[in-house]
């Protein structure tokens, strides 16, 4: 499947997570971040969790999603967070990261 959109621009504080074989764009954006954090509580406190290695599966999913700059046309929540299983955890600790620092220190 390859590039599913523009390739993520880390300057902007983006990275690509591949699902599926796509690589996705997750954006946090101030409008996602927003969204993530009335699901998921203080994203302050997401970053304590994440830091003491309590962070759950669902909510880095969650986190995730909301960060998606683009979505594949007919994926839903439960595929992503599938796909994300299928992957392994282990190559979205990057991904995770990048969007952790962005929470705390912003683009640039």
């Amino acid at each position: 499947m390859g590039v599913w959109s523009d390739p993520p621009n880390i300057a902007r504080g983006e990275a690509g997570l591949v699902i599926g074989g796509a690589t996705l764009v997750v954006r946090p954006s101030f409008a996602a971040l927003v969204a993530a954090e009335a699901e998921l509580g203080p994203l302050f406190a997401l970053v304590e969790r994440a830091a003491a290695g309590e962070l759950a599966l669902g909510e880095m999913a969650a986190l995730f999603w909301h960060c998606l700059a683009a979505r594949p046309e007919g994926m839903t929540r439960a595929a992503f967070g599938e796909a994300l299983v299928q992957g392994g955890v282990a190559q979205a600790m990057p991904v995770l990261r990048t969007v952790l620092r962005q929470v705390l220190e912003g683009a640039g």
